[in-house]
């Protein structure tokens, strides 16, 4: 059965495989489909086209936006986008900017806890990708001021901990609107991480298309009242592994697959 994983990164954000070496991986675990959707970047895409030509792999071109509602990150996907969009890449240029003075932020808040974190050990660890919070961790754990990456964010750069920023200057709305502008499907991320599911209705009437029901931290229970809501308020339903490489290595590649089946609608959503 054709199978498809939605929700991939690559080194152009956070992840530790290159386009190249992601395509290679798809292949080797047996998906059919696979969309990557690096965090505020679509720089990838091209060479996971040229790696994917002449195999039976597709590959989607997508993007993860980081949008910001009241005191919290909202993740927004974006299927099917055409990369080369004016307005998009505008955008993700700003974002890729304000994520720069975001790390400048939190390695000054890292230092009013006592860490001495030096900047540029960030932005060497992230190269030429979307820098993030993922790189920050890696920094940390190089400098030896934590054991992993996880108690990284436990400690000191979680959403609840001491050093955190927000300051992401883009709202779920705006997200939305700014992938179906580049010819997407807007479906949001992860939606357990809300904590307040009655916003997702809100989204739905900004024009939101889909709902990640299939994640890997969503219990069956969680999939189910997912699934309920996405038929309620009419909505896609997608899926996805978060799959980032071995920065993450419980998340596999494929852990969770969906049926093409929901690519289709996605495809047909678009048109």
């Amino acid at each position: 059965m054709k199978c498809a994983d939605l929700h991939v990164h690559t080194s152009e954000s956070d992840g530790t495989l290159t386009p190249k070496q992601l395509v290679k991986a798809a292949l080797s675990c047996g998906l059919s489909t696979i969309a990557i959707v690096d965090h505020d970047a679509v720089g990838g895409i091209p060479e996971a086209y040229t790696a994917a030509q002449d195999t039976d792999l597709e590959v989607i071109a997508g993007v993860e936006l980081t949008a910001q509602y009241e005191k919290q990150e909202v993740h927004i996907l974006g299927y099917f986008l055409d990369c080369q969009n004016e307005a998009l890449l505008e955008k993700l240029s700003l974002m890729q900017l304000n994520r720069i003075e975001r790390v400048h932020k939190i390695v000054n808040n890292l230092e009013e806890q006592g860490v001495k974190l030096n900047v540029q050990d960030v932005f060497n660890i992230s190269g030429k990708g979307t820098v993030g919070r993922m790189h920050i961790a890696k920094a940390l754990v190089k400098g030896g001021w934590v054991a992993t990456t996880a108690e990284a964010f436990r400690k000191y750069i979680g959403d609840k901990s001491p050093a955190y920023v927000l300051g992401f200057n883009l709202s779920p709305a705006e997200a939305i609107k700014l992938i179906k502008d580049s010819g997407g499907v807007a479906v949001l991320a992860h939606p357990y991480i809300l904590h307040n599911d009655e916003l997702i209705s809100d989204f739905a009437a900004c024009g939101l298309d889909g709902l990640e029901v299939y994640y890997p931290e969503h219990s069956q229970s969680m999939i189910n009242f997912y699934l309920d809501l996405a038929k309620k308020l009419d909505l896609l339903v997608t899926g996805g592994s978060d799959f980032h490489g071995s920065v993450k290595p419980d998340i596999k590649l494929g852990m969770i697959k969906i049926p093409i089946e929901l690519v289709d609608k996605l495809r047909q959503a678009r048109k």
